[in-house]
């Protein structure tokens, strides 16, 4: 099997104890490589590689960072195939979602590559009419972008690019189920000419390697995705040394589906929605509220598309998704499925394992309103569906979380749509659509326990570089 290094300064190399460890197939258990197993010593180095590489980075032209960008898009494509295998092995994914991955990993790079010439500033009027105000932007320095397992090509990019266009440089840790695609990401950021120590990649366990990266006052930034409790930790530890923080974090999802829609085309989107990867997306609309009545139909057709779910070789194009990404994961589903079943919900579909650590679609109908299914984060291929009296009892079951990252509203009648959007508090809502969407200029974060900050475009570029107020005597007073 291959072993991957950290990737410092340019090159491959391995970890100062010379640790490693294995990387597993969650299809079938098999190790797929193996990684260097990080710690306090390799951050520090990985940390003044990056610290080093910021002036010659950040002094680039943008126009070049631009062109750099752009390359990336392009190898990242060339390296397609290697990069697809990789994905699928150690992720779990199908080929659909792997393919997913890497053509709008391509079209972020493009979409960051663009960005880099939009650093804008702004002049205001001075008090003192002898003197000139502008406020520019600059690069904070070094970012430390700690990546989940779920898309660990496509999640990893969304958080560097746009902090790489603005001027910083970057470490990545990635989580240690899914390494080894960002060792191999580095590599192609490499090939298409950014500077030694611009990217880098630090790979070993949370408690390890990433606690000592969070705990650094030499790094300027942090970009999380991931749970809501690491979250939690990370943000306790960071804000001891001031640094800028963007998190996004857990998600339970709400997806309206109101009294006007066709009953099996919106059971077919909410799947989508619910089932897509496993359910192992944070904006995975899991909890699905329908108007009556039409509740118990929708709940029927949704059934009975998740027993239609094709489910079998990763590679083959019918299948729908693949494992969960390691067998704690599917024990916590099973546990909040036999929860919710015991304290009152009707299974109807799904509720059991289909092979290795593959769980069936499963659909619930009625939970208890207490229950761990319907107030918590699942994260695997669990759909739960209440009934609501009229749209505003929907905005009202779907506000009624301590998350707020994402919400989906089916409806044909845009000004009701248009309401339930205005009222739903959460980072985004979609109209017409379920609550699992993506676009790389759009301002993608939660609110409440699915975190803070905005990742995508714009968004991004300014929560990574820093306002500086300059003002110019022109004349004497």
């Amino acid at each position: 099997m291959d072993t991957y290094g950290h990737f410092i300064n340019g090159r491959e190399q391995a970890a100062l104890s010379a640790a490693t460890f294995p990387v597993l197939n969650p299809s079938d258990g098999c190790v797929v490589g193996y990684a260097a197993r990080g710690d306090a010593d390799d951050v520090q180095a990985v940390i003044a590689a990056a610290r080093a590489a910021f002036p010659v980075w950040s002094g680039l032209p943008v126009a070049e960072r631009e062109r750099l960008l752009l390359c990336a898009a392009d190898l990242l494509e060339e390296s397609a195939d290697q990069l697809l295998d990789l994905i699928i092995d150690e992720s779990g994914s199908t080929m659909r979602k792997a393919q997913f991955e890497v053509n709008y990993g391509a079209n972020l790079l493009r979409a960051a590559a663009g960005e880099a010439r939009r650093l804008y500033g702004d002049t205001f009027p001075n008090d003192k009419p002898h003197r000139l105000s502008l406020v520019i932007r600059e690069p904070l320095g070094v970012v430390a972008a700690i990546s989940p397992f779920n898309a660990p090509l496509v999640l990893l990019i969304k958080m560097i690019a746009f902090a790489l266009a603005a001027g910083n440089t970057v470490i990545a840790k990635p989580s240690e189920e899914t390494p080894l695609i960002a060792v191999a990401l580095a590599r192609i950021l490499h090939a298409a000419g950014l500077p030694e120590g611009t990217f880098n990649v630090v790979t070993g366990y949370g408690v390890e390697c990433g606690a000592a990266l969070v705990d650094n006052p030499d790094i300027d930034a942090i970009a999380f995705t991931g749970s809501t409790q690491t979250g939690m930790r990370i943000a306790q530890t960071a804000i001891t040394h001031m640094h800028r923080m963007q998190m996004e974090l857990g998600g339970n999802n709400p997806l309206l589906v109101l009294n006007d829609v066709d009953v099996v085309q919106s059971a077919e989107i909410a799947a989508d929605g619910a089932f897509f990867h496993g359910g192992q997306i944070c904006m995975s609309g899991a909890r699905i509220i329908v108007e009556a009545p039409l509740a118990r139909p929708f709940a029927e057709a949704l059934a009975r598309k998740a027993d239609s779910l094709y489910l079998g070789d990763l590679r083959d194009d019918r299948t729908a998704y693949g494992p969960l990404i390691n067998q704690a994961s599917l024990d916590k589903v099973a546990a909040h499925v036999a929860e919710a079943v015991a304290t009152g919900a009707e299974l109807l579909a799904g509720g059991s394992i289909y092979a290795g650590l593959t769980y069936r679609p499963t659909v619930l109908w009625e939970p208890n309103r207490r229950s761990t299914v319907w107030c918590s984060e699942t994260f695997g291929p669990v759909a739960t569906v209440v009934a609501a009296r009229d749209l505003d009892d929907a905005i009202a079951i779907a506000n009624a979380s301590n998350y707020g990252l994402s919400a989906g509203v089916l409806t044909n009648d845009m000004r009701r749509g248009l309401t339930a959007a205005r009222r739903i508090k959460c980072g985004a809502v979609h109209v017409g659509m379920h609550s699992f969407q993506s676009d790389a200029l759009a301002p993608v974060g939660g609110m409440g326990m699915s975190g803070f900050g905005r990742s995508g475009g714009k968004y991004s570029v300014e929560h990574f570089t820093e306002l500086k107020w300059i003002s110019i005597e022109l004349e004497k007073s």
